[in-house]
């Protein structure tokens, strides 16, 4: 009796990103010219951890060849968990052991690399798994400047499209709220925000604390509206991250109804109309002070994650995706596969995981970087020069119907909870001496000129 071959299975969980099919088309072809048979398991964990092996797809070089030119994935996706339940893991492992799969490469974010440790554990060795890491949200804890698949690309569509909301904001005289996706980390709405030098950018990580009051996000877009009308601008747009929502307080979160949570305990923040509710907030706000302003909210992210991937992530994954086969080929397990200098290098689940939440790290802006500060230079916001100068002060003051005074009680609790310039006045940033006496200074609107081509960027 001939023993049947072994395969190798891969599959893809999470949320979509360019060049899922890429790595799909360069694993396969790697382990198929060796001989192995690959499949392609359907819609990520969702059938195999219910015991259901029929919905899978037969991979070969023919099928896989030309796949990485396009966006979304080939063999489906879902976020199906199979590490809420031991019977769920357990039927996954004999789903794929059903399937004579000795190999299994998952394809996803924190989530899916952490239901391929659990895999990997309940396998004992029966299955090798190695997990490609994926996700338009750039906050894998991957080594500095190594960014995670999809961003690029997600950040690339982007910037196309708000480029095109600033030109609209200018022409029509009304600003443009854009939420980018972004569950925890700001790098895609920081990326987004300072490749287009949109008017500001607002990122979880720049408020201190666990928790993020909603009317602290409101008055800081509140005040930009403000300091752009004592310019005699009426247009702007602002980048927000979405993830802003899971750091609002409790309090403020119940006022976002309807709130939905996916398998992984998750909030669906797409699902919320986040930037609905700060148009009609700010609007209220700026009632207060006799001004109307037109606000459209318009949220980015699912038609960036299904994009062609551009030539940076066609290349990066196909490396990822040949990284992985060869790893699981030479008998690698329970590694997440990373290109660092131009070499594959595998990063062990036991070294990368959080001793808190037992998932991989998430990475995070860094609010102390330089590369943070640039950007908050580049921004039109309230910041510490607008209290200190006497004139700027009085032309705020004078646009919101407010005293000096008055003014200053209503806004200046801004900048006392302003990490940024907590963190100017602790030394954590080394700024040169010629820095030094400007450091709170957007570097293009404090020069009284507001008619050069810089004012652009705002």
């Amino acid at each position: 009796m001939s023993i049947a071959p072994k395969k190798l299975a891969i599959l893809v969980g999470g949320g979509p990103a360019p060049g899922i099919n890429s790595v799909i088309g360069a694993a396969t072809i790697r382990a198929a010219v060796e001989g192995i048979e690959v499949i392609g398991v359907k819609d990520g964990f969702k059938w195999i951890m219910k015991g259901d092996i029929t919905h899978f797809k037969e991979l070969t070089i023919k099928n896989v060849s030309r796949i990485h030119f396009r966006g979304g994935s080939y063999i489906g996706i879902s976020r199906a968990n199979p590490t809420t339940d031991k019977q769920n893991l357990e039927n996954t492992v004999t789903s794929l052991l059903r399937l004579n799969v000795d190999k299994l490469i998952t394809i996803g974010g924190d989530d899916t690399a952490f239901s391929a440790l659990k895999v990997d554990e309940m396998a004992e060795g029966r299955i090798r798994v190695v997990h490609v890491p994926k996700t338009i949200d750039n906050d894998l804890d991957l080594p500095h400047g190594i960014p995670t698949f999809g961003f690029q690309t997600a950040r690339h569509i982007g910037v196309e499209v708000v480029k095109n909301l600033m030109v609209d904001a200018q022409t029509t005289s009304r600003w443009y709220f854009v939420i980018s996706m972004g569950r925890k980390a700001g790098h895609l709405a920081l990326g987004i925000g300072k490749a287009t030098g949109v008017t500001l950018t607002l990122i979880p990580e720049e408020f201190p604390g666990n928790e993020i009051r909603l009317k602290q996000v409101v008055d800081i877009l509140v005040g930009s509206i403000i300091k752009r009308l004592s310019y005699g601008k009426r247009d702007g747009v602002a980048m927000l991250a979405e993830g802003l929502v899971e750091r609002l307080t409790p309090r403020d979160l119940e006022q976002l109804v309807d709130i939905e949570r996916d398998a992984h305990n998750n909030i669906r923040i797409a699902e919320v109309n986040f930037g609905e509710i700060l148009k009609m907030k700010v609007q209220e706000r700026l009632r207060e002070f006799g001004i109307k302003t037109t606000i459209v909210a318009k949220n980015i992210g699912y038609e960036l994650r299904c994009a062609d991937p551009i030539p940076f992530d066609m290349e990066y994954t196909r490396d990822l995706g040949y990284s992985a086969a060869q790893f699981i080929l030479n008998g690698g397990s329970g590694a997440m596969v990373s290109i660092q200098n131009g070499r594959f290098v595998p990063l062990y689940f036991k070294d990368i995981l959080d001793p808190e939440t037992k998932k991989t790290r998430v990475r995070m802006v860094d609010p102390t970087s330089e590369s943070f500060y640039i950007a908050r230079r580049y921004m039109l916001r309230l910041n510490q020069a607008d209290f200190d100068d006497p004139h700027e002060l009085a032309k705020l003051a004078a646009t919101t119907g407010l005293t000096i005074d008055q003014f200053r009680d209503e806004f200046y609790y801004l900048i006392e909870n302003d990490l940024l310039y907590k963190h100017i006045k602790d030394g954590n940033f080394r700024l040169t001496s010629t820095e030094s006496n400007t450091a709170h200074k957007p570097v293009n609107v404090e020069n009284g000129d507001h008619d050069n081509d810089s004012e652009i960027i705002h």
